[in-house]
């Protein structure tokens, strides 16, 4: 039953006073046990069994006290009990890590590690190792920046067996220390992880990120081991602008992953814009590119330019076959890489050009080609394809400038004989231009002729005519054999001077030789009328001047083809001028009447009327150019872009004047052509006269523009 706690006391008291040591403690024993939670009575228990010698049962009674009081909260006041026990007892344990604790608990952190230390070292004394391992573990806990103290906490856990424990440690301790940006402080630390497991995947993560961070991309290169890790460093080297390095990083990526095909088309991209081919041309194979257009091209183009063109030729053939589309794309790829290497450049546009003309686009064709040699000018294999196609396709216009660059090249060449050739021939078309006339003399020099102006003056004034390869002029001239054609005057066998080879623009000052011994000299009838028609020849006429008018335009057929009528070289003059005056008297006036009175009518706006006068001074070979170039405006003013199309064409048949005319009549039909869709035609334009005029007005913005509709088909 309860005691009577007062008078156990009072009497425990009375015991004290007589020197009665051991019956008071009974009697405080009988309270204590009575109420174990009077602490006081406790306290004073502990005191008297100090002073009669027991001192396990002080200890005893002083750390229960104290536990009591630190579960309470109450730390100083138990701080003060373990400190009494520890005055009493120095080497009891258990206060020591209960002093450590309170200490702990106030932020004495000195304090705290002392009393750590010496249970640490009684527990080593003892050989208790474990013992030890425990209070390290504890330590590291004291304070969340030491992390000396934290590593090596997480070393005893993993020499207490839980390695699992050790790494949450560490990883969470790196986590800390990346986020207050010590890199180098959580390197250490993941290393420190490292080791106790090599193989976790997240730990060399965190490890890869953190080298990332710090700006060490050798050692993240070491530490990556994963496609994906080596693409993380290569898209922070990358971000630092580091881009061989990145391309590094990423071809070892390809090396862990050759299943990802982005991966290699990224890789062969890169190295063929540093030109670096060998290395593009392992990234990519056919396999890799697949059925997509883009990488095909790119693969045939490397094939190209690392000199393995029948591959690259054959890969490009397969995409056209499947494709014929694609032909474009081709041509493109071809003038890109001339840019670099002719000889790379030119087999993709070649294909592209067959491809073509096996479409019977010989404008597309020759378009191809005429940007190919824009790019690469003596190209001389692209030339004498162009001439080819020209012919093939009676591009006309297109096939007489790409014969003089042709020509051209071969003097650059030094192939004297081609040269003069080609030279000879368009000297023989248009006598009277500068460009072809000095194409000659170069080419004659080249050969080593002493006196080339001599050679020239020669073939102009009719001593030894050229021949023409033009089948459109041989066509049309005809002329009756004649037996004995009457010898050519003193003046007409007397060579002309040098200084007339080079007149500029106009044809040479000819004599009078007999029209009908030209026959084999392709000479057409409207030049012979030209030149019968001349009034005077002491100044230099001019081209336009040249040309006969509408009203003598006359036929001959007649006279020519009726056996009884015997024509005398003498007096040919008499029988043009006959047919003059006659066609003079025909009703509608003169070319030049219509042309006048069309651009009067065209300013006061009679616009029917001013066509209908154009249309007939058109007739004219001389008004030709001019109404029809007219013409074309106002049918293009109109919105009637066919008939635009058409009279601009016939302006460009007419044997344009040169120059900046030409060139705007060019563009002008160029640019209708565009309009009405056709743009392989207005591109086809547009590189011929770039090639005669160079840069003239927007001409290389609306090449790449209509390059680029024709590429996207």
């Amino acid at each position: 039953m309860p005691i009577d706690r007062v008078a156990t006391l009072r009497n425990a008291e009375k015991l004290l006073r007589q020197g009665k040591l051991d019956q008071a403690i009974a009697e405080y024993v009988r309270v204590v046990e009575d109420h174990p939670r009077d602490w006081n009575t406790a306290n004073t228990l502990g005191d008297l069994y100090m002073r009669g010698g027991q001192i396990d049962k002080a200890v005893e009674q002083y750390v229960r006290i104290a536990e009591h009081l630190y579960a309470e909260g109450f730390f100083p006041k138990a701080g003060a009990l373990y400190k009494k026990v520890l005055k009493i007892k120095p080497d009891h344990e258990l206060s020591l890590l209960k002093s450590a604790e309170v200490a702990a608990q106030q932020g004495l952190l000195l304090e705290a590690r002392q009393a750590f230390a010496a249970v640490s070292e009684r527990r080593r004394a003892r050989g208790d190792m474990a013992g030890v391992a425990q209070i390290r573990i504890r330590v590291g806990a004291l304070d969340a920046d030491d992390v000396a103290a934290r590593i090596d906490a997480a070393r005893a856990r993993r020499d207490l067996g839980d390695a699992l424990a050790a790494l949450a440690e560490l990883k969470r301790l790196a986590t800390e220390l990346t986020e207050k940006g010590r890199e180098a402080d959580a390197i250490e630390v993941i290393r420190e992880a490292a080791e106790i497991d090599p193989a976790d995947a997240e730990l060399r993560e965190h490890l890869l990120a953190i080298y990332i961070s710090a700006g060490d991309f050798e050692s993240a290169r070491q530490c990556a081991a994963t496609a994906e890790q080596f693409r993380a460093v290569a898209a922070a080297l990358e971000q630092r602008g580091e881009a061989d390095h990145a391309l590094e990083a990423l071809v070892e990526a390809s090396r862990l992953d050759p299943a990802d095909n982005a991966l290699k088309e990224q890789l062969a991209r890169a190295f063929v814009a540093k030109g670096d081919l060998d290395s593009a041309a392992q990234f990519l194979t056919l396999e890799t590119a697949g059925a997509d257009v883009d990488l095909r091209l790119m693969l045939g183009g490397i094939r190209l330019r690392t000199g393995d063109v029948d591959q690259g030729v054959a890969v490009l053939k397969q995409l056209l076959d499947e494709d014929p589309q694609c032909r474009e794309a081709i041509a493109l790829l071809g003038w890109n890489l001339a840019e670099q290497d002719a000889e790379a450049g030119y087999p993709a546009v070649a294909l592209a050009a067959d491809a073509a003309v096996a479409q019977s686009d010989f404008a597309g064709a020759a378009a191809a080609l005429q940007e190919f040699v824009t790019r690469v000018p003596n190209h001389i294999p692209a030339l004498m394809r162009l001439v080819e196609i020209c012919v093939d396709g009676g591009l006309e216009a297109t096939m007489f400038s790409a014969q003089a660059h042709l020509a051209d090249a071969y003097i650059a060449a030094g192939a004297a004989a081609e040269a003069r050739f080609i030279a000879e021939d368009l000297v023989a078309r248009e006598p009277w231009e500068r460009s072809n006339v000095e194409r000659f003399r170069q080419a004659l020099v080249l050969l080593g002729e002493p006196d080339p102006d001599a050679i020239i003056a020669d073939r102009l004034s009719g001593q030894t005519p050229f021949t023409t390869t033009d089948l459109s002029i041989a066509e049309i001239t005809e002329f009756p054999d004649v037996d004995e054609p009457p010898p050519p005057s003193a003046d007409a066998a007397a060579p002309v001077p040098a200084s007339a080879v080079t007149a500029a623009a106009s044809p040479p000052a000819r004599t009078e030789p007999n029209p009908f011994e030209l026959g084999a000299n392709a000479i057409d009838l409207e030049r012979v009328l030209e030149d019968l028609e001349q009034p005077s020849r002491e100044s230099e006429p001019t081209i336009t001047e040249l040309e006969p008018s509408q009203d003598e335009e006359v036929d001959l057929s007649v006279a020519l083809d009726d056996p009884a009528t015997v024509i005398d070289a003498e007096d040919i003059e008499g029988v043009f001028e006959k047919l003059r005056h006659e066609a003079a008297g025909r009703p509608g006036g003169t070319a030049d009447a219509d042309y006048e009175r069309a651009l009067a009518l065209r300013e006061m706006g009679e616009l029917d009327e001013a066509i209908e006068a154009l249309e007939s001074a058109s007739r004219s070979p001389r008004l030709r150019f001019k109404a029809a170039t007219l013409l074309g405006r106002i049918y293009r003013e109109r919105n009637q872009l066919p008939l635009a199309i058409e009279w601009f064409e016939h302006a460009a048949g007419a044997g344009t004047p040169g120059g900046r005319d030409s060139h705007l009549l060019l563009y002008e039909l160029a640019d209708v052509l565009e309009s009405s869709g056709e743009v392989a035609r207005a591109l086809a334009i547009c590189l011929e006269l770039r090639a005669e005029a160079g840069e003239f007005k927007d001409l290389s913005a609306r090449i790449d523009r209509l390059a680029k509709v024709q590429t996207r088909g």
